[in-house]
């Protein structure tokens, strides 16, 4: 007669399986951000810093692309700012503004910056590859989709692509978000939409345009014409935020797309007003690859007015705690030298004026006011602060049951 085994085997057996049990549906998503969650909680804890470590996920963290860009006349010095704050060797960035003069200087600042120069990770784009755009005509969304295959082209290895504006700032430092993003599946597209385009349709589908920049240097001022044109029966709009946060592999589909979704929108996109916000949108929610990757946020704190208008408020000190907790990497909007992007660099990023923000990757001493990043050591070491835990936060809601599915492409 076979010897069945001990009665403690089987309860271990049993225990592994129902441990197990866990991966094979979406709580996954869970799992792994509850494994960075219980890292971050103990970042009081004696030796948390050797806890970290063990946590941290076996493969090296996930890069991130960054397109940075400027409206208009005198970003330079703003982008600047901004490329000092959001600096990581781990990442790349792409940096377009259409000006000759901010453009060189933008190639001068990064030649003379010794991580960027050492790394090369920081790229200016050249004045044919970014021109004068139109913020309500396709030019912005063909400069973005172009952008994008610079990226595609010269930086291998990243999983996110980041697109920010001069305005905007990040709220935690990068070793944050990569921490975090370390533990997420990275099939995740982050895009704010919906189907309920309401006054839309009939002030940006129907009207038929003209973009003048297409055409003609510096002329950005989109003509809009008497003649109207239906919606398409084919495919459903979707509307949205221009800011995201879109995975690779949807990259790659919107500029090498195994079938005509993507060029089929791009044609139809042409002839719509701000297109930046509709058509990542429109073609992720009509994919049927790709439709239920999204979660409907774009990962920026913005305010509004009451009732909203086009545009958010410019983002001052009195909203500094609410961007502070809430938990989203990126804030958007800020005036030209706001006080309270210093609020920012001093009690979120621990930076200091005309630095970058310090992360794993300095190895140098803060001690008597020195910049520790002078000295740099392995570019995907990260240190993540406490902070990290608000991200983690926010990410943890948006998986939600109530939050995640019932979201996507509605």
């Amino acid at each position: 007669m076979r010897k069945l085994p001990p009665p403690g085997h089987r309860l271990r057996w049993m225990r592994a399986l129902l441990l197990a049990l866990p991966l094979l549906s979406l709580p996954i998503l869970y799992a792994a951000l509850g494994a960075a969650r219980s890292s971050s909680s103990s970042a009081s804890a004696p030796g948390w810093q050797q806890q970290q470590r063990r946590r941290r996920p076996p493969e090296p963290p996930p890069r991130l692309a960054y397109l940075i860009t400027g409206a208009g006349p005198g970003d330079g010095p703003r982008i600047r700012r901004l490329l000092r704050a959001l600096y990581h060797p781990w990442n790349f960035y792409l940096v377009g503004v259409a000006g000759e003069e901010e453009r060189a200087d933008l190639e001068a600042f990064v030649r003379a910056q010794e991580a960027p120069r050492r790394y090369g990770n920081v790229r200016v784009a050249s004045a044919g590859e970014w021109g004068a755009v139109s913020r309500r005509g396709p030019t912005e969304l063909a400069a973005t989709l172009h952008a994008a295959a610079v990226l595609l082209k010269e930086f291998e290895g990243w999983s996110w692509f980041i697109n920010l504006s001069a305005s905007d700032y990040p709220l935690m430092p990068q070793d944050d978000i990569l921490h975090i993003f370390s533990y997420i599946p990275r099939g995740l597209n982050f895009i704010e939409h919906t189907s309920n385009i309401g006054w839309k349709e009939h002030q940006r589908a129907r009207p038929v345009i003209v973009d003048p920049a297409l055409q003609v240097p510096n002329k950005t001022e989109v003509i809009t014409t008497k003649e109207k044109r239906s919606l398409p029966s084919a495919f459903k709009i979707f509307v949205g935020s221009s800011w995201v946060v879109l995975n690779r592999s949807f990259m790659e589909f919107c500029l090498l797309g195994w079938d005509n979704l993507p060029r089929t929108l791009l044609m139809y996109f042409t002839n719509f007003l701000s297109s930046s916000e509709s058509y990542f949108h429109t073609v992720i929610c009509n994919s049927e690859y790709y439709q239920n990757t999204t979660i409907n946020s774009d990962l920026r704190f913005m305010a509004w007015d009451n009732p909203p208008r086009t545009h958010p408020v410019n983002l001052t000190t009195e909203h500094f705690d609410s961007m502070a907790n809430s938990g989203a990497p990126f804030a958007h909007s800020f005036a030209n030298n706001n006080s309270v992007l210093d609020m920012i660099d001093a009690k979120l990023l621990g930076r200091a004026p005309n630095r970058f923000t310090p992360g794993g990757w300095c190895l140098g001493s803060s001690v008597g006011g020195k910049d520790p990043c002078t000295f740099s050591g392995r570019s995907f070491v990260l240190r993540p602060s406490k902070g990290s835990a608000k991200l983690e936060k926010l990410l943890l809601k948006l998986l939600e049951p109530d939050n995640f599915r019932p979201k996507q492409c509605k």
